[in-house]
């Protein structure tokens, strides 16, 4: 079910069997206006409305980002400060209702147990609702690591794959004799690559400049082996370089035009990377490269090029949840283009919190 479905159903649900129970022992007591069930129901969508609007103080300010002292003590600042507010509305709701006792209502002892009473009543909301918080952010915590690592694993493989070291060894090769300096710069690449793919830790995201250099590295080895056939454009604005991105992912959209568009091609073709930045702070990548996408691209067709797009774009809904795009699609009849937007950083609604 949807998170936000979720917390509204809570919510109404919550509340309103508060004003039922209330309704239940009014009627259970002697001397009950008519009127006074509405009072209740209003007093309860006070509490809906309140705690609401708690919700989006944290959502907007990004509370679960402080360190929990600080949160603890805003929750119980909050806490104390929505139990005052309710405590005069209900001085007024029942001034609108006309259940006001003035010689009861204005006591001290009653104004503190009503104020008590609210606390309480908020107190269990905000920790009920940090608690799923807590717990939502630990299990797509949980979620994100099996995938990085799963990605690692898929990385290491291609890497490693018998036909990719082949390949790479045989242009190496036929450098040694004819071009050493050339033949170690290819070697110098490969070892970086390799080295780059087994030291790739659990971070989120990387600096746009670290991902780059795998890219160009894996492209200049891939130059080396279609020589003519493979022309590499590189359009990256300056911007691009302040943005943070996940770890091999421009490099797996890239690697999948080779092999799934260039490769396949007598004559070789294009791959042309852009990367900018965006009117709401975002960057915009997009990669472009000869051939033909013939699956229809909804991420779920089967082998190497599905699995690695897939992955591509589970990963920017695990980080950033709606607030990424990405999209794959042909560009004519020649070319295949896919494009990724992320945000500038990380907030908490890409979770979707509740």
């Amino acid at each position: 079910m949807n998170r936000v479905k979720l917390y509204w159903i809570l919510q109404i649900f919550g509340w309103g069997a508060f004003a039922f129970i209330n309704i239940f022992f009014a009627y259970l007591s002697e001397g009950t206006a008519p009127v006074q069930p509405w009072a209740f129901v209003v007093w309860a969508a006070f509490y809906l409305i309140s705690t609401h609007f708690l919700r989006f103080i944290v959502k907007y300010y990004e509370w679960f980002k402080l360190p929990l002292p600080k949160l603890v003590a805003l929750a119980i600042l909050a806490t104390l400060g929505m139990s005052f507010v309710n405590m005069v509305a209900q001085i007024l709701i029942n001034v609108a209702f006309n259940t006001l006792n003035p010689e009861e209502d204005f006591k001290i002892l009653v104004i503190l147990a009503n104020l008590f009473v609210s606390f309480i009543f908020y107190a269990l909301w905000v920790l009920v609702y940090f608690l799923f918080q807590f717990l939502d952010n630990y299990n797509t915590s949980l979620k994100y690591e099996a995938r990085i690592n799963e990605i690692r694993l898929n990385h290491l493989k291609s890497q490693l794959n018998p036909h990719f070291i082949f390949n790479a060894l045989n242009s190496v090769r036929a450098l040694v004799d004819e071009d050493p300096a050339k033949a170690k710069t290819a070697i110098t690449r490969i070892s970086n690559m390799l080295r780059f793919s087994l030291m790739m830790d659990k971070n989120q995201t990387i600096n746009f400049e670290d991902e780059l250099n795998t890219v160009k590295d894996y492209l200049s080895l891939e130059s080396i082996r279609f020589e003519e056939r493979l022309k590499v454009v590189y359009q990256i604005e300056d911007e691009a370089y302040t943005y943070q991105v996940p770890p091999m992912m421009l490099q797996t959209i890239v690697e999948n035009g080779v092999k799934h568009g260039i490769s396949n091609l007598v004559k070789g073709g294009i791959i042309e990377i852009k990367c900018k930045e965006g009117l709401n702070e975002e960057l915009y990548m997009q990669v472009k490269n000869t051939g033909r996408l013939y699956e229809a691209p909804n991420l779920k067709v089967k082998g190497e090029q599905g699995h690695g797009l897939s992955n591509t774009v589970e990963r920017l809904k695990l980080i950033y949840g709606e607030n990424a795009t990405f999209r794959i699609f042909n560009s004519g009849t020649e070319h295949v283009v896919t494009e990724i937007k992320i945000p500038k950083r990380i907030n908490s609604s890409k979770k979707n919190n509740t």
